[in-house]
């Protein structure tokens, strides 16, 4: 365990693992904490550090005193790392973190040679999708759009780690899922894409997204053939049917994340 300070704000982390691998850091989503993660860090500590974040306002870091958004979470990134003294590491996002890791490659890129994105919408939006994103920001259907939200992600399966993922979510209030949508929509909005920021990127590292939902063979035929022609980035489809990869699948993810670090 440890805590990083950022503007007076504590940012609660845990630091696992030794080993000679790539030091990996985890990021969870939005209204999210770092027990996502609880069944994949052991595994993945067998041969590396593993250091997982606490959001500001989320889990056991202190609550933000004013408003942020996806700047402010990638200051807690870079101070937990350096309070961690970890000069290069590869970024683990899980879905919309994945931002955060776009905007902390920006920052410091000498220091970030590999990303790990699980469970991303790395291609343009549908109407539909952006339809929830946008009920999330309104007091009158952002609990709605979440419950939603929650009914997609647990693609139909009853797994007791899955709903304690999911009731840790419900646990946060309007203002977060409110906030949590308006940062997701701005992002699509100014980028397009996650595929597409990365390509306007100066500089990125080499880019795996580790997914299990949507089963959709298309959205995985789309990602191959961006693959086929931008060789930093490779998918790799596990049959998770959730959206939380990392847990339903944690030793068939690290597995990949290794292969992946060599």
């Amino acid at each position: 365990m440890g805590t990083a300070r950022v503007d007076g704000i504590a940012i609660d982390y845990s630091d696992t693992g030794t080993g000679r691998g790539l030091p990996i850091v985890c990021l969870t989503g939005w209204c999210s904490d770092r027990n996502r993660y609880a069944n994949f860090v052991p595994q993945a500590a067998r041969s590396r550090r593993v250091v997982t974040i606490d959001w500001r306002g989320h889990g056991g870091s202190g609550a933000s005193p004013a408003d942020f958004g996806t700047r402010e979470l990638a200051d807690d990134v870079l101070a937990v790392v350096d309070a961690a003294d970890l000069d290069e590491f590869c970024l683990v996002s899980a879905s919309h973190s994945g931002w955060v890791a776009i905007e902390a490659c920006g920052r410091v890129p000498e220091r970030i040679p590999r990303v790990l994105h699980f469970d991303w919408l790395v291609t343009e939006p549908s109407d539909r999708y952006l339809a929830v994103i946008e009920g999330l920001q309104s007091e009158a259907t952002w609990e709605s759009a979440r419950d939603t939200l929650f009914d997609i992600w647990r693609g139909g399966i009853e797994d007791p780690d899955v709903e304690a993922a999911i009731a840790a979510m419900a646990r946060h209030g309007a203002e977060m899922w409110m906030r949590s949508g308006r940062e997701i929509e701005a992002a699509f909005r100014e980028h397009g894409s996650p595929l597409a920021a990365w390509s306007r990127a100066e500089s990125r590292p080499r880019i795996l997204h580790l997914y299990g939902q949507p089963q959709d063979p298309a959205y995985f035929a789309r990602q191959q053939s961006f693959a086929a022609d931008n060789d930093w980035f490779s998918v790799h489809h596990l049959p998770a049917r959730s959206h939380f990869t990392m847990i339903e699948s944690p030793i068939e993810a690290v597995a990949v994340l290794d292969e992946f670090l060599r």
